[in-house]
This record gives C-alpha cells, sequence and structure tokens, in this order.
C-alpha cells in the first residue's frame, strides 16, 4: 500500500479535471433519460472514474474518490432527483468503482507491466461483470422503490449500461492517462481522426433522424474508425453513437422512438443492445489492429536493431540470394576491403579468388539444402587489388520477399593476420621436421631419416622380395685432413663429398650422413648385386677428382663397404655386414669396395666378394 500524502497545486488541479468531467457526463447522461426514474443507455462517468483511480497512487485514491462522488451526486440534484434518492444511486455507483478498481489494483498491481496483462484483462473482466451486478442490484431496489416499475427492468438497464461504459469508456480512460492522448491518437492521423468522428456523426444523425430502419448505416464509419484508429476510434464513436441515439429517442426521433406500443424502458433496452452490437462488431477489429501495430512495431524495433548492428559491426554482414546475389552489405565492408556497401550489391563473383568460387558456391548451397549455419574460410578481393582472408558464418534465412524461399546470410571477419600466422607456423613446423631428418652441415638425410627409410626397405623386402643393397662410406684419411687443414676446410670437404654423392646416385636411392666422415647410401631396389657395385665403382672414380675448398684443391679418396641381400633381414645385421664390408676394403688399401652378400639362411655367414681398386 501507498502512504498517504498531501495533495500537491498539480494533483488539486487534477482532481478539478476529474470532478469536471464526471459531471458534466453524469448530467449528460441523466438528461438524456426518458424519463423520472428511467435509466440512460450507457453510463460514462463510471468509467471515468476507473480509469483515473488505476492510473494513479493508491494514496492519493480517497480524494478522488470523494471528487467523483460529489460529482455524480450534485449531476442527479441538477437534474431534479431528491437528496435521497439521489445520494443512493451515486453511493452504487462508487462501489461499483471501487470494486472495479480495488480488485485491479490489489490482484494484478502494476497495470503498465506488459507481462501483467493478460491477467489483467481477465481481472478486470470478471471485476466489471461483478461490479455492475452489484451496484445494479443496489441502484435497481432504489429506482424500485422511489418510482416503482420492474426490479428485473431496473436492473438490466443499470447493468448493460454500466458493463459498456467501464469496459469502453475505462479503458481508454486509463490508457490515454498512463501513455498521453497522443500515442492513442497518432499524431500522423488526428486530422483523420477527427474527419472519422465527423462523418460517425453526420450518418448517426441521419440515421436517427430517419423513420425508416438505416441504423445499420454507422456501423459503418464505425467500423472504419475502428480499422484506422483502433481502440480510440471505437471509444469516441461509440460514446458519440450513443449520446445521438439517446437524444434522439429521448426527443421522439429515430427508428426505435418510431416503434408503437412499447415502454420507454423498451427502448433504452433495444438502444443498449444496437450500443452493444456496434462494441462486439468493432472492438475484435481494434484488438486486432492494435495487435498488427504492436507486431508491427516489434519487427520494425527488431529491424531497426539489426540494422544498426549489422551498420556499427566490425565484422562484415550480408545477406544474399541463394545464388550469390547480394541485397545488403554493411558499411564495415568498407573498413575491411575498401569497398562502398553499395559497391559489393549485386552478383559479383569476380571479388572472391578464383580458386574459392566453387567451393564456396557448394557451401551456400549446402546451407540452403541443409538449413544448417557452416564457417568457410576463403579469400575476396580487395579494392587495391590484393586478397583478405575472411572466415564467414553462413546461415539461411526466410526469403523477404518470396514466400517459401530462402537467402543466406553471414557475417565474416578479417583472419587475414590469422592465417598468415598459420602458414608460418606451418612453414616453421616442416622446417622443424626438415632439420630433425637432415643433417645441418651437408644437407642430406640425417640418422634418423636413414633408420625410418632403412626400414621400410627391410618391411618391403619381407612383403615384396625387393633386394636391398647398403653403401657404407668413409673419406680416407679425413682425420689428416682436419689436423692438417683445420676443420673449415674438413667441413668443405664432407659437403663436397656429400655434393658429388648426390650427383652420382639415383633419386630414388636415400643418401645420408650418419656422423663425422661417414655416409651411407640406401638402393633398395637393385635388381642384381652388379648395380651396387656399379655406383660403388662411379663413386670411387669420381672422389678420386680434385675437391676445390676454399682456393684450394685437394685429393680425396673413399672406402666403401656393400651389404648386399634378398633374404629377409633385421637392419642391425645389415648395418654390421655393411660395416664389415667396409673394414675389409680399408684393409685391402683404401680407395676401394668390398661388397658381401647376405643369403637366406645365412644371415650370419657373410660371403665376401672380390673388391677392386680403380687403375
Amino acid at each position: 500500500m501507498d502512504r498517504p500524502s498531501t495533495m500537491s497545486h498539480r494533483q488539486w488541479k487534477d482532481l478539478a479535471v476529474l470532478i469536471l468531467l464526471i459531471g458534466a457526463t453524469d448530467w449528460l447522461s441523466l438528461m438524456l433519460a426518458l424519463g423520472p426514474g428511467e435509466l440512460t443507455a450507457v453510463w460514462i462517468g463510471n468509467g471515468i472514474l476507473g480509469g483515473w483511480l488505476l492510473s494513479r497512487p493508491t494514496s492519493l485514491w480517497p480524494g478522488y474518490i470523494a471528487g467523483g462522488l460529489a460529482a455524480d451526486f450534485l449531476a442527479h440534484l441538477l437534474t431534479g432527483y431528491s437528496v435521497g434518492y439521489g445520494l443512493a444511486l451515486a453511493a452504487s455507483n462508487i462501489v461499483e468503482v471501487l470494486i472495479v478498481a480495488g480488485g485491479i489494483r490489489r490482484i494484478v498491481g502494476d497495470v503498465g507491466d506488459p507481462k501483467r496483462w493478460i491477467t489483467l484483462g481477465v481481472v478486470a473482466t470478471g471485476s466489471t461483470l461483478i461490479a455492475c451486478a452489484v451496484s445494479g442490484v443496489l441502484a435497481a431496489m432504489a429506482i424500485t422503490v422511489t418510482s416503482g416499475g420492474s426490479f428485473l427492468t431496473h436492473l438490466l438497464t443499470w447493468y448493460a449500461a454500466h458493463v459498456v461504459g467501464m469496459v469502453i469508456v475505462g479503458t481508454f480512460t486509463l490508457v490515454a492517462l498512463r501513455e498521453g492522448l497522443g500515442l492513442v491518437i497518432a499524431s500522423g492521423k488526428r486530422g483523420s481522426f477527427v474527419g472519422t468522428m465527423l462523418l460517425l456523426v453526420l450518418v448517426a444523425l441521419a440515421a436517427f433522424s430517419s423513420p425508416y430502419p438505416v441504423l445499420f448505416l454507422p456501423y459503418l464509419p464505425l467500423l472504419f474508425g475502428a480499422f484506422r484508429h483502433g481502440f480510440a476510434g471505437v471509444t469516441v464513436g461509440v460514446v458519440l453513437l450513443a449520446l445521438i441515439g439517446s437524444i434522439a429517442t429521448a426527443m421522439g426521433q429515430g427508428p426505435l422512438a418510431s416503434i408503437a406500443n412499447i415502454a420507454p424502458s423498451s427502448r433504452i433496452a433495444l438502444l443498449q443492445l444496437y450500443i452493444a452490437a456496434g462494441c462486439l462488431m468493432t472492438i475484435p477489429v481494434a484488438l486486432a489492429m492494435a495487435e498488427h501495430k504492436r507486431l508491427t512495431q516489434r519487427l520494425r524495433d527488431s529491424q531497426q536493431r539489426y540494422k544498426m548492428l549489422a551498420d556499427y559491426s566490425h565484422d562484415v554482414v550480408v545477406r544474399m540470394r541463394a545464388n550469390g546475389e547480394r541485397l545488403y552489405v554493411s558499411p564495415s565492408a568498407k573498413d575491411m576491403l575498401g569497398w562502398e556497401a553499395d559497391e559489393m550489391l549485386g552478383t559479383r563473383w569476380s571479388l572472391v579468388h578464383p580458386e574459392d568460387r566453387d567451393r564456396q558456391a557448394d557451401s551456400m548451397a549446402q546451407v540452403i539444402a541443409s538449413g544448417e549455419p557452416k564457417t568457410e574460410v576463403y579469400r575476396v578481393r580487395h579494392k587495391d587489388g590484393h586478397y583478405v582472408w575472411v572466415e564467414a558464418v553462413t546461415r539461411p534465412i526466410p526469403s523477404a520477399d518470396r514466400e517459401g524461399e530462402w537467402d543466406i546470410i553471414y557475417a565474416g571477419r578479417n583472419v587475414t593476420r590469422r592465417i598468415a600466422t598459420e602458414h608460418a607456423l606451418e612453414e616453421s613446423r616442416r622446417e622443424l621436421e626438415r632439420l630433425a631428418r637432415t643433417d645441418t652441415l651437408t644437407g642430406l638425410a640425417n640418422r634418423r631419416q636413414f633408420d625410418e627409410r632403412l626400414s621400410l626397405a627391410i618391411l618391403r623386402l619381407r612383403r615384396h622380395e625387393f633386394p636391398i643393397a647398403l653403401l657404407y662410406l668413409d673419406i680416407d684419411h679425413f682425420k689428416t685432413i682436419n689436423d692438417k687443414h683445420g676443420h673449415a676446410i674438413g667441413d668443405g670437404i664432407l659437403c663436397a663429398f656429400a655434393q658429388r654423392l648426390l650427383d652420382n646416385v639415383r633419386a630414388t636411392d636415400l643418401v645420408a650422413r650418419l656422423g663425422g666422415d661417414e655416409f651411407v647410401v640406401i638402393v633398395d631396389d637393385a635388381a642384381l648385386p652388379d648395380a651396387a657395385e656399379t655406383i660403388a665403382r662411379k663413386l670411387i672414380e669420381t672422389m678420386t677428382q680434385p675437391m676445390r675448398v676454399e682456393g684450394r684443391e685437394l685429393k680425396v679418396t673413399t672406402s666403401i663397404g656393400i651389404a648386399y641381400t634378398h633374404a629377409p633381414v633385421d637392419a642391425r645385421t645389415l648395418m654390421s655386414c655393411a660395416d664389415a664390408a667396409l673394414y675389409a676394403a680399408k684393409e685391402a688399401g683404401r680407395n676401394t669396395y668390398c661388397m658381401k652378400s647376405l643369403h637366406a639362411g645365412a644371415a650370419n655367414q657373410d660371403t665376401a666378394e672380390a673388391g677392386s681398386r680403380p687403375a
């Protein structure tokens, strides 16, 4: 509950306006009644007071209730009602307003909270039906005692008039007070609103002045008002229609007054049915238009938020058709790609790198077909000519102008630096891999790569019986060269020796440096032992030619041990056999080769074959 507070000057002015509105509308409604003890077709004052209370703090209610009671009572006195009679009817009106406003405030609380509007509709409807029944019983009793007549007739007439007034006028008053009249009647439509209401007045005056049954005609501008201006059109239109109908009927004009042999209360009942029918026709239209307006506004707000996010996003946001035609490009394209957004509209596949176009077209087709988002990385041409790597998240959305079809929207960001970093990391990885498998001095394969290649060669030997020849070489008297000429010359000799090895073996053979001056050559598809001997003789002859290192010519020779096998063998045995053959070549005087063959079933029994020394 709100704490009691003293009313400010502004609130006193607010109370004065309320008293004036209730007093004027109540007096007008009472004046339009057909006779003493009769009731009006629509009661407006209670709707005004109910909406007024719900838009104000509960702490100020006592002042507004007292003002409403005084205005209602004074209106009854001015129209000729006795003090007791007028006070009883005014009290009945206040009871009705308190039940409606009190029930809504207690159960719903803040009527301006959109989350509570469904609850508000249910509570407002229920409390209105109950309140009008309670006030109708009290008022019907007072009318019956004072003026006679049928209690049930008085009750039904009161009930109908007050339900319509509370629903229509109360709702309009609440919305107008909370949101402002300018929000209820759009500023751009106020002239149209006045024109529509004038048209309704003219048609209603004509219909109620005619003795012919043409009362359906005012429904047309009333429906137009509901369609064009929503609930404001319904509220004002129904009130105007009720006033014109009440005045005409009270003055004996129009189709309702021309009906013979019916009581005045029956004419009021017919007028209420006529007004109720207008409400039943127009309220659903007003509600539908309000919902349409709400949904349209939500869509407009959503589009505005989306456009704002897209326009100010660092990423490029693009909406396109499935064929690649761009319908929207965000302004960030200027910063990322150098193109103005308008320059990228339309079908411009030329902006995509030629190597990426087919892949992008397939990706877009997959997104449309599967309905699932997809992320792709591709290149887009910058306005200055270079290509920018873009990572785009693509997803399907319903087409805005082609029902049942799909468009594509994607958000792309510049990942050129990331791609460059990834490429650099991949290059570094490959370089590290190469260094891990390569001798840093000579550029030949190192021991690790040699072991891998030899294992593969032995595996092929076991599966496919491909023979293997392993040449084991070293440089004769290399230590003497290092000691005499220095390690720099020695390193130069190693590099030159390695190059001559590469130049005199086949591209499929592996040349490796195991360390120091030790080198190996794997010939893993040697059909005959003679092939290994041919390579050995060629190498010995090549190495005898002087090597020029740092301006010096040095003569270098080599000794070669060859292990040959066409039977399964392990790497250790094959290496031991080649090492033994190399030792034999050195024992034979160096600058020569020696070959040992490993035969099936005799892998540990080496057979030495004659080596040779070039002439």
